[in-house]
């Protein structure tokens, strides 16, 4: 199918897209570094600035895929409708299909959005769906389905055509069961930045990568070796742990600095999961009525739902489409990460002694002896220079 991709960000749902095999017609960016990215991964391609100024989709797009902000959804509760005044970009997406109306559309965005405003925002995005004549289904997605993140997304589908959209999202389910891990084995991800309320923490596998700040103010995560050394990842394995090929973001170096790659790498859509979704999209399968169950009458918004024309339903379903089997953590990391700095440690830590959090045995002291080294690395080097 063609596809229309807005809010493209550096192209991941549309990448995973074509490895299916379908093809973009028009890319939608307003931020210049990521734009740069679009410019040369997507040569060819239709690129627009900024969907509040794009009149009409091309005449040949037969999907709309948009990762909008999710925060819009809670600005458009304020309004009459959400294609009102002051309903945020996602109103664009609505004003643009009421323009034409694309048989397909994809959405992709954080799990949060379940929860926005006590379920009003999904609510206005569905009905906004349902009025426009179209069935949708969603599903929280985890990355750890293809590679070592544990990411999860809500990937919405929803359609005009004859197809059930719950045959395209809601068919694939595998029970995962987490393998056991050790220290002296495995690699285990981690934020540096927390510690006191909660910790990111992902055994044989980094936790969510984030966006960290659009002026390049990196927040990669870090990574526990089973040598004991403790990590951030390079930018390139960042990448990879989105299923992008090496240096897919080098080209935003020509517009910003270096370190804005991984806000790009952190807002990206996991490309491998495009790519299952959009297999999908072109052989869709057979939905089971028997996932249905009752939605929650307390307005709360489920993992995973759907509307058959009729009624809406919660789905019983998993977040792993498949389970793609893939080198340990450790051995995935082709790039030499960067030691976390003393400072780092010691901040991490001090919040760790301060909190009621409870780690796993063998953790904090792991961490602290990787302190020890780098100060005495530090020390020596010190003596050196001398």
């Amino acid at each position: 199918m063609r596809i229309a991709g807005l809010f493209a960000g550096i192209g991941g749902m549309e990448g995973g897209l074509a490895e299916a095999g379908h093809t973009t017609d028009l890319l939608c960016e307003v931020w210049e570094p990521a734009r740069a990215v679009l410019a040369t991964r997507f040569p060819g391609v239709d690129l627009w600035r900024d969907v509040v100024d794009l009149p009409d989709l091309p005449a040949s797009a037969e999907v709309v895929a948009a990762g909008f902000p999710c925060q819009d959804l809670s600005q458009a509760g304020l309004t009459k409708g959400i294609v009102g005044e002051r309903s945020g970009l996602v109103g664009h997406v609505f004003r643009l299909l009421d323009r034409r109306r694309v048989p397909w559309v994809v959405l992709e965005n954080v799990p949060f959005m379940l929860q926005l405003d006590r379920g009003k925002g999904m609510r206005i995005l569905v009905e906004a769906l349902e009025e426009r004549g179209y069935r949708w289904a969603y599903r929280v997605v985890n990355s750890r389905s293809f590679l070592p993140q544990r990411r999860e997304r809500v990937v919405v589908v929803a359609t005009t055509s004859d197809v059930d959209p719950a045959a395209v999202v809601c068919v694939d389910d595998v029970p995962v069961t987490d393998v056991a891990t050790a220290l002296d084995t495995h690699a285990h991800g981690f934020y540096w930045t927390e510690g006191v309320r909660g910790l990111g923490w992902a055994p044989d596998a980094v936790p969510t990568l984030k966006n960290g700040s659009t002026v390049g103010i990196a927040s990669p995560p870090a990574i526990l070796l089973p040598d004991g050394r403790v990590v951030t990842p390079d930018i390139r394995d960042a990448e990879r742990l989105q299923g992008l090929e090496v240096d897919w973001t080098a080209p935003a170096e020509a517009v910003a600095r270096g370190s804005i790659r991984w806000s790009l790498v952190g807002n990206a859509v996991t490309k491998p999961m495009a790519a299952w979704l959009g297999g999908r999209l072109a052989s869709p399968g057979t939905y089971d009525p028997a996932r249905d169950r009752d939605l929650p009458g307390d307005g709360r918004w489920p993992r995973a739902a759907r509307f058959d024309g009729t009624r809406r339903h919660r789905v019983e379903i998993g977040a792993y489409p498949v389970w793609r089997q893939r080198q340990p953590l450790a051995e995935f990391l082709e790039h030499a990460g960067k030691p976390l700095s003393i400072r780092a440690t010691k901040g991490f830590l001090s919040r760790t002694d301060r909190s009621q959090l409870r780690f796993v045995p063998g953790f904090r002291e792991r961490v602290r002896a990787h302190l020890m080294n780098a100060e005495r690395a530090a020390g020596a080097y010190a003596i050196a220079a001398e």
